[in-house]
């Protein structure tokens, strides 16, 4: 095994696996700009061939679930041991899908919880554009920020803004970034 890279955010992961078309990208959860499961999302929607593992702390079902539908084919904690995780990329790597012990009952829950509900959540009614710029919003850019940062123009960005509210249906900025820290969509630093 070797390694070929580090990328501190989800868009720099995205550019370098553009670039290089590793194997396997081991992504964190929560990183700034853009978390690790919109990055693994346009990772593995660009690139189907490569493989993505979640190396996170975030045991709970909201993360865990939302790589697993990103396509990530492996989920592990980040206090598992070097060889569980060079255990899981052998693993992936033969095709399968591998989930810490921790996490396999956080996923079979997660999928029952999912079977009961009929109806999507507000975050899957949200483009992959509108999720970037919610998590832009409630890292506290401003329009004006997040416009240069993702190449559009600020009434791109406020029209984006506008349809996110709509459908979640609240008023204020302060209310999107309370939702987008509630959903996992950002995490608060520690």
């Amino acid at each position: 095994m070797e390694v070929v890279a580090e990328a501190e955010n989800g868009r720099k992961a995205i550019a370098l696996a553009e670039k290089l078309v590793p194997n396997i990208i081991i992504m964190d959860v929560s990183m700034p700009d853009m978390n690790g499961i919109e990055a693994t999302r346009k990772i593995v929607s660009g690139i189907p061939d490569v493989k993505v593992i979640a190396l996170s702390m975030h045991s709970d079902r909201r993360f865990v679930l939302g790589m697993l539908e990103a396509g990530a084919s492996g989920y592990l904690l980040k206090d598992c041991a070097f060889g569980e995780l060079a255990g899981a990329i052998r693993q992936v790597m033969t095709g399968n899908t591998y989930l810490s012990p921790k996490i396999a009952d956080v996923v079979v829950k997660g999928y029952l919880h999912k079977m009961t509900e009929s109806s999507p959540t507000a975050v899957d009614l949200m483009t992959s554009r509108e999720r970037e710029i919610l998590q832009l919003l409630a890292e506290g850019l401003t329009a004006k920020e997040i416009a240069a940062h993702v190449y559009l123009s600020i009434k791109t960005v406020e029209t984006h803004r506008r349809n996110i509210m709509q459908k979640l249906n609240m008023r204020s900025v302060a209310e999107l970034t309370k939702y987008a820290i509630r959903e996992g969509l950002v995490a608060l630093d520690d």
